[in-house]
């Protein structure tokens, strides 16, 4: 069984030996230790050694005893303590016995040592000291998690292996501080999942959020060494203040309390502002109602640790009503954040940047904030993304500057427009390690807070976000793209390690290109007269590069391991914890595209009057009836423990899990024949005949032809060529339905030329015939070995995957960067660290990627670039230079010593390129370039704003078709 992956435990691991000088026992065959604490250390103290003495008999069935200072020793004894709070702590420093200075004056550090003779009458004591009281907690959850407690042992019911002893190997070790002070999760969106598992099956007595639940989750931060929580702030939920309790909860677990970007000053305005009590939520006529209904919630907190939200937008997440000049809009903001800040003053007793405080620009505040508010030096500004995992903007150089350093607020789950996303988290990982990373390295190191949705589905990015931002430094895009596999690993052990990294590569691979919420393929909310999503087909094609057959062939086979898996497993616990954090994720997106696309399919081949129409029908149904079959799994795992958790239905106006529209097929009575070859016009009145795309022979593909029939009574078939080099992967057949023929070339036979030519013909015993028509490309000029390194034209086109350049130019300060397990072809290439300076696209020497090809084209040709949707970092980013905007991102496109065009991968939010871009994960720009003559070319992509990540690349010379992500790489493998 692996270790949890949240946390580094080089300074304790399992011994089998029992003896030793750094071994410590903590249960062994006679005896066991106890834990011990001073009365008079911080609550979470006592807390976590309960916590821990029951992590101990989970795993051995013995559960430790649990003591005070003011009680006599064992000989064997866990000294835990937070610096200058407990006595026996005191006397091994004064003794020498420990040296605690590295941990002075630090945050929520720890040092692990173990002790002999450290007081009289013990042996061994395993001591723990923290340099503040989370610093303590954090030390000693750790051995719990070498014992091989997971932080999920709850919330994701990780298995427990059970041992008769356990033993530690123990050597001196000091934690680092967390790269970011406050790091935390925003319960949101939970009205479909959380609320209604509390409501009806955990807090049945409350009938809603409550003490139970806020404990639970306390404790897994706690347990994930995080320490910040903004609590479910909807109104079908209770609001966290309305219940005194709920605060001492938090406290108990040292957790700070916080508030999403619009309650300010922890008042959730959403179902605590009482208008008939209170009037109206409105600062211009009501400014004393407001202030005065915000200063008594400061005066409750007060006694408490917390993270203060300064903030002032319109009741439910939406923007204040005021004025429409923006000049009085910011001077209310103002007033009121003034007013909010010397409330806390007021009641704290502290100074003003003592009092940790936070302002979020989000949506239309970001405007509001670049009309010139003025902030306190100290006050924490939290960027936000824009819902999707781009972050909108950075720090400038000059707001790096400010002592309140920044933040972020990012989002594994959201709704809103222009699509939600609350069913199942497929942020990509690598995705959210750039942008983090981006936003630390420019001075994000306050605050990190996730929109965590209902947790549940979202568990692996909230270990993943909160494990980064307590040591961003030991990741790296590698990591990034291996962490989730390195996480079930920790949970359910190493047998399957090989599966899981398999699977999970495709997962993020094929979610980044749609994610299964957007499958539905409609906008919300984009007309008063319709809100709701209104499902149509997918832009994914069904007849070019093969598109929709290679998603769904992936999907089967990812499906099918984690199918297998599961049915391999034994254990209740095991398989629990497998079905939520792998199972159903995948399962789930694996059914709802093929209810999708299969229903996609099923009406188009109704057009075609294909009897298989009818078996995509009810293969629609059945993927719809098996998504509620294993949500409905998921919600009866270890006897209902999680019963109405888990929904696919979630949000005010999504339609996409919705049953697709189907249609019925009307077939002839007898058996009659019908032909569709690969990449075959859909539009009618095109084209009367079947060519498949033009055999290269610098690629030697196969392309096929489906057979199919329209009639309610099998059809026979046969075919017969022209020539001997076409090949059939099948010569004759009968079938009630369809079937796929394989064609290619025997490049062996094929004569040499630009334009040969061959027919297929497909017979049915009634004596109906179609003809395929079948072109070869095979120039004895250029040679298959001059080719052999470079991309192709193809069918009029060339497509390139990023990662596959030819050469880079970097300088001292851009580096071309490689990364795994994202874009549309699996691999990005990321031009410099984002912190970089922007460079000249139209230098002689400028860095960048260089793609060589061969067309046998001349003229114009339209290159699509493919890039992450990315902002630019900052607002000020400095002088632009003559001729030169900083309003947008760029970089530069150009074949050989022609022009540099300068497209950008940036939007404004909520501008239709935004909307699409940010479905797709792809901001996808077009420029018209111009080559002089046919023959071998290079396409170079330049560094403009570093940071920016290119995808793919195409060139079209008029053969490109429509589909969603474009041809596959023209090289051969």
């Amino acid at each position: 069984m692996l270790l949890s992956s949240s946390v580094a435990l080089a300074q304790v691991s399992l011994s089998q030996n029992s003896s030793g000088s750094n071994v410590f026992s903590l249960v062994g065959k006679k005896d066991k230790a106890c834990v011990y604490y001073d009365a008079k250390d911080f609550e979470v103290v006592k807390t976590t050694a309960g916590l821990f003495a029951n992590d101990v008999k989970e795993v051995s069935g013995q559960l430790l005893g649990v003591a005070t200072t003011k009680e006599a020793p064992q000989k064997n004894c866990i000294i835990i303590g937070t610096l200058g709070y407990n006595e026996w702590i005191d006397q091994m420093i004064a003794k020498k016995k420990l040296d605690v200075e590295p941990l002075k004056n630090r945050w929520e550090s720890y040092l692990v040592q173990l002790v002999c003779n450290p007081l009289p009458g013990v042996d061994k004591a395993l001591v723990i000291v923290g340099s503040d009281r989370r610093g303590t907690t954090y030390g000693l959850l750790s051995v719990s998690r070498t014992i091989g407690v997971s932080p999920w042992y709850w919330w994701a019911d990780a298995p427990i292996i059970k041992k008769d002893q356990l033993h530690l190997r123990v050597d001196k070790y000091i934690s680092k501080e967390p790269t970011v002070k406050y790091r935390g999760i925003f319960i949101n969106d939970e009205d479909w999942g959380l609320y209604r598992w509390s409501r009806d099956n955990f807090e049945k007595e409350l009938g809603n959020f409550g003490p139970r639940t806020y404990a639970k989750v306390c404790e897994l931060l706690l347990r994930l060494q995080a320490n910040y929580l903004c609590p479910a702030m909807h109104d079908a939920s209770m609001a966290f203040h309305r219940i005194p309790e709920n605060r001492v909860v938090a406290d108990r677990f040292a957790i700070l309390m916080g508030a999403s970007h619009c309650e300010p000053l922890l008042f959730n305005t959403a179902s605590e502002w009482k208008r008939d009590k209170m009037g109206e939520w409105d600062y211009i006529n009501n400014k004393k109602g407001v202030d005065s209904v915000l200063n008594v919630r400061v005066k409750e907190c007060a006694p408490f640790e917390n993270v203060y939200t300064l903030a002032l937008r319109g009741l439910h997440d939406r923007a204040m009503n005021a004025s429409n000049d923006m000049g009085d809009r910011k001077d209310m903001l103002q007033e009121a954040l003034m007013a909010q800040r010397q409330m806390l003053i007021d009641a704290i007793g502290k100074p003003g940047e003592e009092i940790p405080q936070a302002f979020t620009p989000y949506k239309e505040v970001l405007d509001v904030y670049d009309e010139g508010l003025e902030l306190p030096d100290d006050v924490t500004i939290i960027w936000p993304d824009d819902n999707y995992g781009y972050m909108k903007r950075l720090s400038s150089p000059k707001e790096q500057k400010r002592s309140g350093r920044s933040g972020v607020y990012y989002h594994s789950s959201y709704l809103g427009k222009p699509h939600d996303h609350l069913w199942m988290n497929t942020v990509s990982p690598t995705l959210m390690y750039e942008e983090l990373r981006k936003a630390y390295d420019a001075t994000a190191d306050r605050i990190w807070l996730l929109n965590a949705g209902d947790i549940k589905s979202c568990e692996f990015a909230v270990d993943y976000f909160l494990t980064m931002a307590f040591d961003i430094d030991a990741f790296n895009f590698e990591r990034a793209a291996n962490y989730r596999t390195e996480w079930l690993c920790g949970m359910l052990g190493d047998q399957y390690r090989n599966e899981y990294q398999d699977v999970v590569n495709s997962f993020y691979k094929l979610a980044f290109a749609r994610k299964p919420e957007f499958m539905g393929w409609g906008y919300q909310w984009t007309t008063d007269k319709h809100g709701r999503e209104r499902n149509t087909d997918t832009d994914f094609s069904l007849t070019n590069y093969r598109e929709v057959d290679n998603r769904l062939s992936e999907y089967r086979r990812i499906g099918g391991i984690v199918e297998n898996i599961l049915n391999n497993m034994s254990d209740e616990k095991q398989k629990a914890c497998f079905y939520q954090s792998l199972y159903y994720p995948v399962k789930g997106c694996e059914l709802l595209n093929r209810m999708v696309l299969d229903g996609q399919r099923n009406r188009w081949y109704a057009i075609q009057q294909r009897a298989s129409a009818k078996d995509l029908k009810k293969s629609a149904k059945a993927c719809y009836d098996s998504l509620e079959v294993i949500t409905k799994g998921y919600n009866s795992l270890l006897d209902g423990k999680w019963n109405h958790v888990m929904t696919m239905k979630q949000g005010f106006a999504a339609a996409y899990f919705e049953l697709p529209k189907l249609r019925d097929v009307e077939l002839a009575p007898a058996a009659s024949l019908g032909v569709m070859a690969e990449g075959e016009a859909v539009l009618k009145g095109l084209q009367s005949f079947h060519p498949l795309p033009c055999f290269n022979t610098y690629l030697r593909q196969s392309y096929y032809v489906d057979v199919f029939n329209k009639g309610a009574t099998p059809l026979k078939w046969k075919t017969s060529v022209t020539n001997d080099w076409i090949l059939v992967s099948k010569k004759s057949g009968e079938t009630a339905t369809e079937e796929r023929i394989e064609v290619s070339i025997d490049w062996a036979k094929v004569p040499a030329g630009e334009r040969i030519l061959g027919t297929l013909d497909i017979m049915s015993d009634r004596g109906e015939k179609e003809t395929v028509y079948i072109s070869v490309f095979n120039p004895t000029s250029p040679s298959l070995a001059e080719m052999d390194t470079l991309f192709v034209e193809n069918n009029g086109y060339v497509a390139m995957d990023a990662a596959s350049f030819h050469r880079k130019v970097e300088n001292d300060d851009i580096k071309m960067i490689v990364i795994p397990n994202l874009g549309f072809e699996n691999t990005a290439v990321q031009l410099g660290n984002p912190m970089a300076k922007a460079q000249r696209t139209a230098g002689r020497n400028t860095p960048r990627l260089e793609y060589d090809f061969y067309t046998f084209e001349q003229g114009s040709v339209d290159v699509y670039t493919y890039v992450l949707p990315t902002f630019p970092i900052s607002k000020d980013r400095g002088y632009a230079g003559h001729e030169a905007t900083n309003v947008e991102t760029k970089y530069g496109v150009c074949i050989d010593e022609g022009p540099v065009m300068n497209p950008s991968t940036s939007s404004f939010e909520y501008a239709q390129i935004w909307y699409e871009s940010v479905l797709k994960n792809c901001r996808i720009n077009r420029t018209t370039l111009h080559i002089d003559k046919p023959g071998k070319h290079t396409v170079k992509i330049i560094c403009g704003d570093a940071g920016t990540v290119l995808q793919k690349v195409v060139l079209d010379f008029g053969g490109m078709k429509r589909s969603y992500m474009g041809p596959q790489p023209t090289r051969k493998e």
